[in-house]
This record gives C-alpha cells, structure tokens and sequence, in this order.
C-alpha cells in the first residue's frame, strides 16, 4: 500500500456549483495508483464537495436555487461577521460535506457515466479553496 498526499489550490469561483472533476483527474495522473482510494477534502468552512450530474449545467443551476432559497436571508441568523452570506455559506458546507471517497481504477476515478465532482462555493466573493488530495493504492 502506498500513501500520497498533495494540495490543489482552485482558482476564486462566483457562487454556485462548478465542476472540477478534471482538475482532480490531472492531479491523479501525477501518482501511479493501479487499484486504490481517492480522499479529496476542502479546508474551508464556507464552500463544499459533491458528486453529481456531470453534463447538463441546469443541473447546477438548480442546486444552488435550492440551496439557496432553502438556507439564505434568515432573519434569525445573528453570525454575519462577513457579511449576509456568511451563516448561510457555514450551514451549505455542512449539508453538503467537506469530504469525498472515490475508487480509483486503473489510475483513474471510478465514476459512473453521468458523474462528476463539484465544488459548492456558498460565498458572494470568495478567494481561492485549497483541496488536500490524498491517494491511497497500489
């Protein structure tokens, strides 16, 4: 079993969800991983990864109208310390999770057909997320 871990830093992103599922593929192609497990994680606490449609963008249009006419603008929220968004963008990045597993095979990810990796940014002005890829396999 070998063990490989790196950063990949994503370039600043407007609100919503992107696909980045070809950057992780890029990085992947630098470690030679036959059979394995790909753990991808997010050290921010306002954005989010998820696995989902990977070819129809409506798709992405509809998640974060959901997202957001489900969690933002409530009167309630007292932590606004950067802003309207910043309570609704902390409660999106726990629905949706910090982390993912994916199979690796034959040094590739092991999605389905209609599969591909987002990132969800829940800030109105974000910067740069940093992912830290580790890659467990033989």
């Amino acid at each position: 079993m070998r063990i490989y871990q790196t950063t990949l830093t994503l370039p600043s992103y407007k609100r919503g969800f992107h696909l980045i599922t070809t950057q992780i593929e890029s990085t992947l192609k630098n470690y030679p991983v036959e059979i394995g497990i790909i753990n991808i994680f997010i050290k921010h606490t306002s954005a989010s990864l998820t696995i989902n449609e990977n070819v129809d963008p409506t798709v992405r249009e509809d998640m974060e109208k959901f997202f957001s006419e489900s969690v933002d603008n409530k009167p309630y929220y007292k932590h606004t310390y950067e802003g309207s968004d910043d309570m609704p963008a902390h409660i999106k990045s726990s629905l949706l999770g910090q982390s993912l597993n994916i199979p690796i095979t034959n040094n590739q990810l092991n999605l389905g057909t209609w599969q591909g990796i987002y990132l969800g940014e829940h800030r109105d002005r974000a910067g740069q997320r940093e992912l830290v890829i580790t890659i467990y396999g033989e």
